[in-house]
């Protein structure tokens, strides 16, 4: 079947999905295949389950009409996503960057919804298949639609802008993720390049943080970009006033006063803001958008248990990140502050030197006491009695109950994989 086909189907029911434990009647059903499953031995089930067709690559599989047999059904998600963004001739805006994509892409998607019928990346879809998924939420009555782009190795954004043909771009920052994907900063700078380098090629416009020397740097002589920064010669100024815990700061002569903490949040609200101001919402809306955003997903969140208050942001971890969030956790004001980080991932033979540098960072920080866990974290060698060292989760846990905690003010982070929200339970 031709994709031209495939869509007009889609178009009729408009809604697939691709686990079975999520149908709904009528979907049509992507099996997928992964390391550890084949989809198309779930077709069956899914058709029981009320949906529709099954897309299917595997001709064993395809018994009956309601099984459309294609050459690879991940491809065919794709060129189907494709096709149907091409359809829908409608405005799309594409992120990516090392650290705070989702949130950036969140506060976006808050403040044009103010304006617009606005369709944004759920959660983290933001790979292979999770932004054709993404595309294929959108519909005819979408204005603008916001999609994340995640990529842990080169030529990945690549292949997800020719999917998404963005009509603008930003690149949240450059930092010290997925080094071992990349093979170092170099690839990093690259790879999250790649999102600006379609954009140019197309004369799309290209939103800037001008505050990011990284940044301009990409835009070599390129003029169609649209800046931000605190200088009023940017086409959006924006003021940071303070991050104690939360971030405050000023636009237009208006205070907005956010829930996100630390200051590294600063450059994502600005970006919601100056692209809020580049498709005409009003400041009341903007101001209303930024202040009103609840962080969520364990990404910035203030959570309170007893008499200790949480600064929660272990969704994930790079050294970059990592450094940003003790800086500002360094900076608050508080009589008792401790630190909980977890080891950082995907950083390749690059992995002792930067866990190394963390835990020698934190001698010159204003943090009253650290543990660090994590098998790299444990492997550091520092020299503070405030800094205590746990090989696994467990570990810490154990000894987390033992201290009985009470009036402190901690920070939380790590990468995904350590899943450092478990610790929650314990303070």
């Amino acid at each position: 079947m031709n994709i031209e086909t495939l869509h007009q189907i889609f178009l009729k029911y408009s809604s697939v999905c691709t686990d079975t434990r999520t149908i709904k009647k009528n979907d049509l059903f992507f099996a997928l295949k992964g390391d550890l499953f084949n989809g198309n031995k779930f077709a069956k089930d899914a058709l029981e389950k009320g949906a529709k067709y099954a897309i299917v690559d595997d001709k064993e599989y395809a018994i009956n009409p309601n099984y459309i047999l294609v050459d690879d059904v991940l491809k065919t998600l794709q060129q189907l996503a494709k096709y149907h963004r091409t359809y829908l001739n409608m405005k799309i805006i594409a992120l990516t960057g090392s650290n705070g994509k989702t949130t950036t892409k969140d506060l976006i998607n808050s403040v044009l919804k103010k304006k617009y019928k606005t369709v944004a990346t759920k959660g983290n879809l933001n790979n292979h298949i999770g932004v054709p998924l993404t595309l294929l939420t959108m519909h005819k009555d979408t204005e603008i639609g916001i999609v994340e782009i995640g990529a842990n190795h080169l030529k990945e954004i690549e292949f997800l802008c020719n999917i998404a043909n963005p009509d603008y771009g930003y690149i949240t920052n450059f930092g010290k993720a997925h080094l071992e994907g990349f093979g170092g900063v170099e690839g990093v700078i690259k790879g999250k390049s790649e999102l600006y380098n379609h954009l140019k090629q197309n004369n799309k416009l290209i939103y800037i943080n001008a505050e990011d020397d990284l940044q301009l740097k990409q835009l070599n002589s390129y003029k169609n970009y649209y800046s931000f920064g605190s200088s009023s010669k940017e086409d959006t100024t924006i003021k940071f006033i303070d991050a104690n815990p939360f971030v405050h700061i000023e636009y237009n002569d208006i205070k907005i006063n956010s829930k996100l903490i630390g200051k590294y949040n600063f450059s994502n609200i600005s970006a919601a803001i100056a692209i809020g101001n580049y498709f005409n919402v009003s400041d009341v809306d903007i101001k209303s958008a930024i202040e009103t955003y609840t962080p969520k997903s364990n990404r910035s969140q203030i959570i309170k248990k007893g008499s200790n208050n949480i600064l929660l942001d272990a969704y994930n971890a790079n050294p970059t990140s990592m450094k940003a969030a003790l800086n500002s956790f360094s900076n608050i004001i508080n009589d008792n502050k401790i630190a909980i980080l977890g080891d950082m991932f995907e950083l390749g033979q690059d992995a002792a030197k930067e866990h190394q540098y963390i835990a020698e960072y934190l001698l010159q920080l204003n943090i009253d006491k650290t543990y660090l866990v994590g098998q790299n974290f444990h492997a550091t060698i520092v020299n503070s009695s405030n800094i205590k060292q746990f090989k696994s989760f467990e570990d810490l846990k154990e000894a987390i109950v033992k201290y009985d905690i009470k009036n402190s003010l901690f920070l939380i982070k790590g990468s995904r994989g350590m899943a450092l929200e478990r610790i929650l339970d314990s303070l």
